[in-house]
């Protein structure tokens, strides 16, 4: 993974800086990340060194310490993120700000403006409903003859694509189908560009499951306007109209911390932010010269086409000039989940080995930094669950035998003070690492909790609703991180391996899981829970208690995966008042999707695929053949 495609510069741009103090923002948050995992990495040394360092002792200290550096990066964005909305202040500017979803100005807009949605054999009444949805806001704003609907579709499934066509028959909404899924999304994309883009200043891109404000959308067109220095805003996209246990966990948590830690973020990316892939405004033009994907040597799963498309359009954008920044104050921009664990896992293979193909893109010319931070922070994301899992091994090593660490390769620095401290107070550098590693996993959940009893209490259903639900998310997440954590670690020795992902589409509506497929999915990690337990009980009972978080997890995997999906438990969750979300208890217009008209058994009238955009809204699907 250490070659270096050969991606094509395109021509520069020298922009004028707009954001104050970038470079002591980056500089600062490296310093604050570094330090964390600094006196981390001390208390970890202090603990095990009073004899000396073994091999074991060294190869526990070589994956605490990028472990604890991946989870004091969270942190800070927490940290920061929290006093940048305490204060009101812009992530970006620094200014003073109101923040929320912006309403329409008068004015109108000076640019048009494509609303396209890829589709990939999804549901075509969730995607038609959808992009009509979104539409439909934009209209609602005064400013709808600047956006006009494309529903991009490379769906293979005949059955679904003549719904799609009776669907748009008669809607504002042009149709067009590609014969191949050439590319994936970015080539469905990238077709667009090539077909229509002329006719264009920004398109949104938006998801099968993306619905969005039409203040928000008018918002980010005025953004876009205000600075031409600017090719892409991503808007920080929140889970809504889930009705599983999972999904009412993760949209949850999304709405109560992702705008806190989308602020942390904004404030260090500055203008070299990152891409989702949907729920983003990008200028056309730049976009169809500089955000072209190259094609990796060698062939898959590390090889071919990239699979995480956006990271690294990101990545171009910003090395052509192009400011790329996260709209963090910004709300009204929504998406779905999968509704159960198999699904989100099926979910998290695709993007795990497509973060894994970033790292081959590490070196590529010319680059941003923070680019390059971007790429190897995706990897890391499922890197440091191998890195976990490894860390725990050697930890269960170290206690359960003490008489086998092997001999001393490195000596205890003379007056270093470690040695007489681990032999006055054996469990006293235990008990502040454990204390240091809590603080930093769940203070950003408090601050998170803290900010929205201050400001948005009642839109969670009041105070107690809001703490029982943050209780409830918090216990979810210590239970089902192990699960996570063996799941991405078989995901990172399946690429490593050379297995190939399929890329079917993707699962969103709440399905439930039976226990036949539960046990076959996850119950391998059951077994691995069973005997790990039995081995610390056996040699260590002490140590269950500190490694009972991790093996409850474990050996409930199964059941984990069969609750998380079961529409009746999800309900019953929000009839004891629990998890309830802002855009659940007062639900934006956009979520109330049009009911759409059965099959007409009449399909649409076929247009030629060389019909390009004329000014004004058209209202006859196009046809590709």
């Amino acid at each position: 993974m250490t070659d270096r495609p050969d991606l094509r510069l395109g021509p520069r741009r020298t922009l004028p800086p707009v954001l104050p103090a970038m470079a002591l923002r980056r500089a600062g948050m490296i310093l604050a990340v570094s330090g964390t995992a600094g006196l981390g990495a001390i208390l970890m040394l202090g603990i095990m060194a009073g004899d000396g360092l073994t091999l074991l002792e060294v190869g526990i200290l070589v994956l605490f310490v990028p472990s604890f550096a991946w989870i004091s990066l969270a942190f800070w964005n927490g940290i920061v993120g929290f006093a940048l909305q305490l204060l009101r202040r812009d992530p970006l500017t620094l200014k003073r700000v109101s923040g929320g979803e912006a309403a329409a100005v008068d004015g109108p807009l000076r640019s048009r403006i494509a609303l396209v949605m890829p589709a990939y054999n999804e549901d075509p009444e969730r995607v038609v409903a959808g992009l009509l949805s979104s539409l439909e806001a934009a209209d609602s704003t005064g400013h709808g003859e600047a956006f006009e609907a494309f529903l991009l579709s490379d769906t293979s499934d005949p059955a679904i694509a003549r719904r799609e066509e009776e669907l748009v028959a008669g809607l504002p909404i042009r149709y067009r189908r590609r014969p191949a899924n050439t590319g994936r999304k970015a080539g469905n994309i990238a077709d667009f560009c090539d077909r229509w883009g002329a006719g264009y200043d920004f398109m949104v891109v938006l998801d099968a499951d993306s619905l969005m404000a039409g203040g928000t959308l008018v918002e980010l067109v005025r953004r876009m306007e205000a600075n031409p220095a600017v090719g892409l805003i991503q808007t920080v996209p929140i889970p809504a109209r889930q009705e599983t246990p999972l999904g009412r966990f993760v949209q949850f948590a999304a709405a109560l911390y992702s705008p806190m830690l989308a602020a942390g973020q904004a404030f260090w990316q500055g203008d070299a932010g990152n891409y989702w892939g949907h729920n983003a405004i990008l200028r056309v033009e730049p976009f169809s010269r500089d955000g072209r994907l190259p094609v990796l040597k060698g062939s898959p799963p590390l090889g071919g086409e990239v699979l995480s498309h956006d990271f690294v359009e990101a990545a171009l954008l910003r090395r052509a000039g192009w400011h790329v920044v996260l709209a963090a104050d910004l709300t009204g921009s929504w998406e779905e989940v999968p509704g159960n664990l198999v699904d989100f896992a099926v979910r998290e293979r695709r993007w795990a080995q497509g973060s894994l193909q970033h790292l081959r893109l590490l070196g590529s010319r010319g680059f941003h930094p923070v680019s390059r931070l971007h790429l190897l922070l995706g990897a890391v994301n499922y890197l440091a669950s191998t890195l976990w899992l490894l860390l725990l091994l050697l930890g269960s090593v170290y206690v359960l035998v003490p008489g086998g660490h092997g001999p001393v390769v490195i000596e205890t620095l003379p007056g270093s003070g470690l040695a007489g401290e681990i032999r006055d107070r054996p469990a006293g550098g235990w008990l502040s690492l454990l204390g240091a590693t809590a603080l930093i996993l769940f203070l950003p959940k408090a601050l998170g909790v803290i900010l929205a009893l201050l400001r948005r209490r009642r839109e969670f259903g009041g105070a107690v609703r809001l703490a029982a639900g943050a209780l409830a998310e918090t216990l979810h997440s210590i239970i089902l991180a192990p699960v996570m954590m063996l799941w991405h670690t078989a995901f990172v020795g399946g690429v490593l391996a050379g297995r190939n992902v399929t890329w079917g589409p993707q699962l969103r509506e709440g399905r439930a899981v039976g226990w036949g497929e539960a046990f076959r999915r996850s119950g391998w990690m059951s077994a691995v829970g069973v005997v790990w337990t039995a081995a610390i009980g056996v040699v260590a009972p002490v140590f269950l208690l500190w490694m009972s978080p991790i093996l409850v997890g474990l050996v409930a995997a199964p059941a984990l995966v069969r609750m998380s999906g079961i529409t009746h438990w999800g309900k019953r969750l929000r009839s004891l008042g629990l998890l309830h979300t802002p855009s659940e208890r007062t639900p934006p217009p956009e979520h109330q999707l049009r009911k759409l008209p059965p099959p007409s058994h009449r399909p649409p009238p076929s247009i030629g695929s060389d019909l390009r955009v004329q000014p004004g809204r058209c209202h006859i699907p196009v046809h590709t053949p």
